[in-house]
């Protein structure tokens, strides 16, 4: 997705629950299948803020959970949240690339939007590797112990305007079917999986363009970077309405060790 550097946007959980499409419905499923049975610890890799974390360790009071994302920004929201929650007793949140982050496995596991973490830099623009992502996650979740995996996949056959604002490539992502096989693959039982809706996507996208709305409104219509702020906008916008809207998917995944 097109994004901006140069300026300094508001950050994106002004907008947005989930860096990710995901309906509180959906949340609330995923939290119930990794709190019930309780867990004794939580591990989320690439937690961003933390709320599906958080949301699991406020169902299971006696567990202990973890979150490890490369984004320090994320990683300060995270553990404020865990402290307005009453729960940073229970949760610790470690700024650092998943490969450097010392983990041991848990019995309750979330990878959500994080495969990147085992595979080629995301700046590589090369497909996504999710069976290396599979391998380790395999490593990381306890036997009996329980997987809820998000990634990225192909809803519709991609085209060039779906691709475009993306990596470029046909290959960047697999269909549902395909990734359910490398799951199988890896060793882990599928207890239920869904994609998101287009609602799930629409709310997704709104909140992400939001941040340049916000600072449109707070800034003055002729400062410098007004223009630039505008088109990257309505770049945002178009790349999603008229490109991969309905193509790109995003697959969700109740797992068991």
């Amino acid at each position: 997705m097109t994004d901006s550097t140069s300026i300094e946007l508001p950050p994106l959980y002004e907008s947005l629950t989930w860096l990710t499409p995901l309906s509180e419905e959906r949340a609330a499923h995923l939290a119930a299948f990794l709190s019930e049975p309780a867990p004794a610890e939580v591990l989320d890799m690439g937690c961003r803020w933390g709320e599906l974390l958080l949301r699991v360790l406020t169902s299971a009071p006696q567990a202990r959970g973890r979150g490890v994302d490369s984004a320090s920004a994320s990683i300060d929201r995270a553990r404020q949240q865990a402290l307005t929650r009453g729960l940073l007793d229970r949760a610790t949140f470690d700024s650092m690339p998943g490969l450097e982050a010392q983990v041991r496995p848990a019995d309750a596991v979330i990878c959500i939007g994080a495969s990147q973490i085992w595979g080629p830099p995301v700046e590589d623009s090369q497909p996504l590797d999710y069976a290396a992502a599979l391998r380790a996650l395999r490593a990381l979740v306890l036997p009996g112990g329980r997987l809820v995996y998000g990634e990225a996949i192909w809803s519709a056959t991609p085209h060039p305007a779906a691709t475009t604002p993306l990596a470029g490539r046909d290959d960047e992502f697999l269909t549902q079917d395909a990734l359910l096989e490398q799951i199988r693959a890896a060793g882990f039982e599928v207890v239920d999986h869904d994609q998101a809706s287009l609602q799930e996507w629409d709310v997704f996208e709104a909140g992400y363009r939001d941040r340049f709305t916000r600072w449109l409104e707070a800034n003055d219509a002729v400062h410098p970077a007004a223009e630039q702020v505008r088109r990257r906008y309505e770049e945002q916008r178009a790349a999603y309405e008229g490109g991969y809207r309905g193509v790109l998917g995003m697959a969700y995944f109740c797992l068991r060790g």
